[in-house]
């Protein structure tokens, strides 16, 4: 027999892995039982790995995020329309999510511990002393300390310096282009250890809280995947009837690209399908589509805010740590400028997930059990991304007579 003839076995994805990772980790847990704690280091290495890349990787992407809006100076108006949406769109479902999840109390009884790296909820502070908070006096001294939201604003500030300085930012901008490769490779690496970790960390819950992790996870996956389709169905059809849009036919034109990215979990791969259904499907002009459809799979992350907003509290609740109100308008506030350093990001998700927890002191384990069904909750996050993309399309072409409703009608 040659070597060609020989029975190859298929290579197995990232959360393919994480998913048998997870299943043996259960059942390491289960049948090991007590000294299966003695695994834990395994998770405890791969949050340490996590922690290490938030601020970098934030940072970086973040710049690159607001130094691609190049078409500002001609698109003014169209891109403060998008940004508008997007935005709004980002906090309203955080909102609902954060809202839906306490509702149905997921992660309740669950009864994690926090480790003693990690402090509690921090106490509530008032909006004043938020805002200034936000604004890092010392941009290094935030870096060091992993100050999030003061690296996200001076991130966000940077990188419109670079664009008001024009060409003469040129090799900056190129600098922080080939810095983001750099970057994305290091999530790659970190990533390739997420099996382990989550192996680890698994069976260390599962010797120490027993099977019913697997409930809480599938109300978490649950009331997400509830949230999202009432953002794709409903929200989607009420944002367009505002502009005067029949929403039916988006629905129905839409669903094709829904589907592409809920398989690929790719916003990027999607991209193409997306371009040629909205100018030739759904009737908006080309010159808006080309911008703002690649801005939103730069900016726009309304399944991720849905995503992020459900494993806060689902977090809130598995520690017992009650969030105050300046808190949770904290994590909205957090989840929305996150958005923007997290597109690209391969395992965006898990990234962005320790900022926004670490924002008001929750624990990072959370983030291991949650890998688990990371995959199932970033697929129909990036259909929900994707579906706010196209709809924010139609919306800024209605609003600036550039959509052919006939074609939008058309069957």
């Amino acid at each position: 027999m040659t070597s060609k003839q020989r029975l190859r076995l298929p290579r197995l994805t990232m959360w393919q892995q994480i998913l048998i990772a997870m299943v043996l980790g259960l059942a390491a847990g289960h049948v090991i039982g007590e000294p299966a704690k003695m695994l834990q280091p395994l998770g405890d290495i791969f949050m340490s790995l996590i922690r290490m890349c938030v601020i970098p990787v934030v940072f970086v992407s973040v710049v690159c995020g607001i130094t691609s809006l190049t078409d500002l100076a001609t698109m003014r108006r169209i891109a403060w329309k998008s940004i508008a949406i997007y935005m709004v769109s980002m906090a309203i479902m955080a909102v609902l999510a954060m809202g839906a999840a306490s509702l149905f109390q997921v992660g309740s009884g669950l009864q994690l511990a926090a480790g003693s790296a990690d402090a509690a909820a921090a106490g509530a502070t008032s909006i004043k002393d938020a805002l200034l908070s936000a604004i890092p006096a010392n941009p290094f001294k935030a870096f060091a300390e992993g100050a999030l939201l003061p690296t996200i604003v001076f991130a966000i500030l940077f990188g419109l310096a670079i664009n008001l300085c024009g060409p003469t930012a040129a090799p900056v901008r190129t600098f922080f282009d080939s810095m983001s490769a750099v970057v994305f490779k290091l999530i790659n690496m970190v990533l390739t250890f997420a099996p382990l970790g989550v192996f680890g960390l698994m069976a260390y819950v599962t010797a120490d809280h027993g099977f019913s992790v697997l409930g809480h996870l599938g109300a978490l996956v649950g009331v997400a995947y509830a949230v999202m389709l009432f953002f794709m169905v409903v929200v989607c059809s009420l944002m367009l009837m505002v502009f005067g849009i029949h929403p039916l036919p988006f629905l129905r034109k839409a669903f094709p690209v829904q589907l592409f990215a809920y398989s690929s979990a790719s916003s990027a791969a999607t991209l193409p399908l997306n371009l040629e259904t909205t100018q030739q499907r759904l009737g908006v002009d080309a010159r808006i589509a080309s911008f703002v459809l690649p801005l939103g799979s730069t900016i726009n992350m309304s399944g991720l805010a849905v995503y992020l907003g459900t494993v806060v509290m689902f977090a809130s609740h598995a520690y017992g740590i009650e969030l105050s109100p300046m808190q949770l308008v904290t994590v909205v506030l957090t989840t929305t400028l996150a958005s923007i350093g997290a597109a690209g990001v391969p395992g965006a998700g898990l990234v962005v997930m320790g900022l926004v927890l670490s924002s008001v002191g929750l624990p990072l384990e959370v983030i291991a059990v949650i890998a688990a069904v990371d995959r199932l909750l970033d697929m129909l996050a990036t259909a929900t991304n994707v579906t706010g993309d196209t709809v924010t399309a139609v919306m800024v072409a209605k609003s600036e007579g550039a959509l052919d409703t006939e074609c939008y009608h058309r069957a």
